[in-house]
């Protein structure tokens, strides 16, 4: 299993969405520093790597596309 990059979320609240949305598709994922923008809030430079397994990347990049899609669609 080879983990790749899938994106770095800024704060908790996206990390949440994300981690749900990957989980209710059954998508393995690593988060690194999960918990440092908790610590330093307001700091981007600190988000959480969010990492997939390599042949599931293109898989949570369609989920997560959606998912930006809807966002977009509900705060216009």
């Amino acid at each position: 299993m080879r983990m790749i990059h899938l994106l770095t979320a800024l704060d908790v609240g996206e990390l949440a969405m994300i981690k749900s949305l990957l989980d209710g598709n059954r998508i393995a994922y690593v988060v690194h520093g999960e918990h440092v923008s908790s610590l330093y809030p307001g700091m981007p430079f600190l988000g959480s790597r969010v990492m997939v397994d390599a042949v599931d990347h293109a898989r949570a990049e369609v989920l997560l596309g959606r998912l930006r899609l809807s966002i977009r669609e509900t705060s216009s």
